[in-house]
């Protein structure tokens, strides 16, 4: 490899990681409130449910923690979507050189390959996030007078000083489990999308934002179809104390024991109707920002 394909590698690698970083920034900022309704219908308990539904949770939470309450813990997750949807485009960038880009077009199977292996490397920087997301979340809705942490950085002071780094990684596994086949489905379905909208003697590049919308929608809500009940299982090893140590099989076997199916699939409806508007906004802010890239 010369060294001003090397330069042009890294360059571009560079503008992945900017474009986004600022399309993780404005999806999440659109999403959360509908992600604390989905980590709390998850937690909740079995045989005494807080809430009867999404909208049932989402009024409650409201009443009692207002609408800023809604956002408790943003600070952890609008960083960790920032760096989660950098590591997916530049990692899926290197890996699509790796299958050959260069050289041919990829299929949309190599493409969906790619994005599954993208998902190995973000769940990396997840897991943490979305432990101390999570349990922000749970405590907030409850709007207790003394509250377990008070912070994002108090979380993982306090975890770090129970259960060291490791525990920092609890429910890594769901989220691996997660993420792999979530991300194949979610570039898989981009790429697909964008492909049927893209007119005959045109290229994807051409494609004018309403499209890439579209297509980003229909990617939001494939990754939450493709393993939800990973989902399920790592919310609960992450925030109730009595999982911390289990395994995610025999968290598996406990929600679909004493939940059963709708256990796994709690809070499902209401991550795909949020899934679809904000990652449709993820997709069109990452496209607009190459496009000012390529233009500078």
């Amino acid at each position: 490899m010369s060294e001003d394909h090397k330069k042009g590698v890294s360059l571009e690698s560079v503008q992945h990681f900017a474009a986004g970083t600022a399309g993780g920034f404005a999806g999440k900022v659109l999403e959360y409130p509908f992600d604390t309704v989905k980590v709390l219908l998850q937690t909740q308990d079995p045989f005494k449910p807080s809430y009867k539904g999404a909208v049932d949770c989402l009024i409650k939470t409201y009443k009692h923690v207002g609408f800023f309450g809604l956002y408790k813990g943003l600070a952890s997750p609008l960083a960790g979507a920032s760096a989660e949807v950098a590591t997916l485009f530049t990692s899926y960038g290197w890996i699509k050189i790796l299958l050959g880009e260069e050289n041919h077009e990829l299929s949309l199977l190599e493409l969906s390959l790619a994005g599954a292996g993208s998902g190995v490397f973000v769940a990396h920087v997840l897991t943490p996030v979305e432990l101390i997301k999570c349990r922000l979340q749970v405590q907030q809705s409850t709007g207790a007078v003394k509250a377990a942490y008070s912070s994002p950085l108090d979380v993982i002071r306090k975890t770090i000083r129970n259960d060291g780094i490791k525990g920092l990684y609890q429910g890594h596994v769901g989220t691996l489990a997660r993420e792999i086949p979530g991300n194949f489905a979610w570039f898989g379905a981009y790429e697909t999308g964008c492909y049927l909208l893209t007119p005959a003697g045109k290229k994807k590049e051409d494609l004018p934002l309403w499209a890439n919308m579209i297509a980003g929608a229909g990617a939001g809500v494939s990754y939450w179809s493709a393993f939800f009940p990973a989902d399920a299982v790592k919310s609960q090893i992450q925030t109730d104390p009595a999982f911390a140590k289990s395994s995610f099989v025999d968290v598996f076997k406990h929600i679909w024991r004493t939940k059963g199916i709708p256990g796994l699939y709690a809070g499902w409806a209401v991550t795909c109707i949020r899934a679809a508007p904000s990652h449709a906004l993820v997709f069109v802010v990452y496209e607009l920002m190459m496009k000012l890239f390529d233009r500078a």
